[in-house]
């Protein structure tokens, strides 16, 4: 059983000022409201620590593995809740150009399997699309805010 999650926005910025704030793991605590922090190397096979804070539910630290990075496109990891296949969250971020590169479409999404999802669907699923949308505004609005400036 698996179940996908996904939350696009479009920012009035070129691919390269978008991926740059979101590999800023250091100034995740200052602007994320879902990804409060992001610590570790972000090249393929790194461990992360990664603290969730999905609106309105209990947050998390997960220690995923880096599984993607093709630097200014996408970046991905995988997180395991206790043992692998008990409820598995392949996490990924990318970035489209649009207009010739001169606005990006950034794409979260994250793909669910385990045998603990029916439950997961109906209590985490829900709070963590809402941080998704949340961290994608933020992110927009960060990008634009360091553009201004």
């Amino acid at each position: 059983m698996t179940n996908e999650l996904r939350a696009e926005i479009d920012i009035d910025a070129a691919p390269a000022d978008v991926w740059d704030v979101l590999m800023d793991f250091a100034s995740y605590p200052r602007w994320n409201p879902f990804l409060t922090s992001i610590e570790g190397g972000s090249a393929v096979g790194d461990r992360l620590a990664v603290r969730l804070q999905p609106p309105g539910a209990r947050g998390i630290t997960m220690h995923p593995a880096v599984t993607e990075h093709v630097a200014g496109r996408a970046f991905a990891w995988l997180g395991v809740l206790g043992v692998p296949h008990l409820f598995d969250g392949a996490h990924r971020f990318e970035l489209e150009p649009l207009e010739g590169g001169r606005r990006t479409r950034f794409i979260q999404s994250e793909r669910f399997r385990g045998v603990l999802l029916p439950v997961m669907r109906r209590t985490i699923l829900p709070a963590t699309r809402r941080g998704f949308e949340a961290m994608n505004r933020a992110l927009a609005e960060r990008v634009t805010a360091r553009r201004a400036s």
